[in-house]
């Protein structure tokens, strides 16, 4: 969901994505949820940390992972507190999806790279 807010909202900058279990697709619901909001991630698959080791970011935003997540060279790293709804109802998704949206949104805005329009 992060990955593709931001490459939505950034102008100049792209975003990455990675998880701890990545299961080889992404979520239906995950996928629906999005699509409400005029994104499509079908498609995509998720990436596990290995593809990104060993590179250097400006920035790294974990979400939820705590201990799980590895050490990333990056600039500055900052942790979100977000639920993870699998397994849980489509409301549930909802409500993460726009509580991702919105620091997404703070977060592209806070770097100077948030480029005006709207989904």
């Amino acid at each position: 969901m992060a990955e593709a807010f931001f490459n939505h909202y950034a102008q100049g900058a792209t975003a990455s994505s990675a998880g701890s279990r990545p299961d080889g697709k992404i979520d239906e619901k995950t996928v629906e949820v999005m699509r409400e909001k005029g994104l499509e991630l079908g498609g995509k698959k998720p990436a596990g940390y290995a593809p990104h080791m060993g590179k250097q970011f400006d920035y790294v935003v974990t979400m939820g992972c705590r201990e799980q997540c590895p050490i990333t060279p990056a600039g500055r790293t900052i942790a979100w507190e977000v639920e993870d709804p699998k397994g849980k109802a489509l409301e549930d998704y909802r409500r993460v999806r726009d509580e991702v949206e919105g620091k997404v949104r703070a977060l592209a805005g806070e770097l100077g790279v948030l480029k005006d329009g709207r989904i």
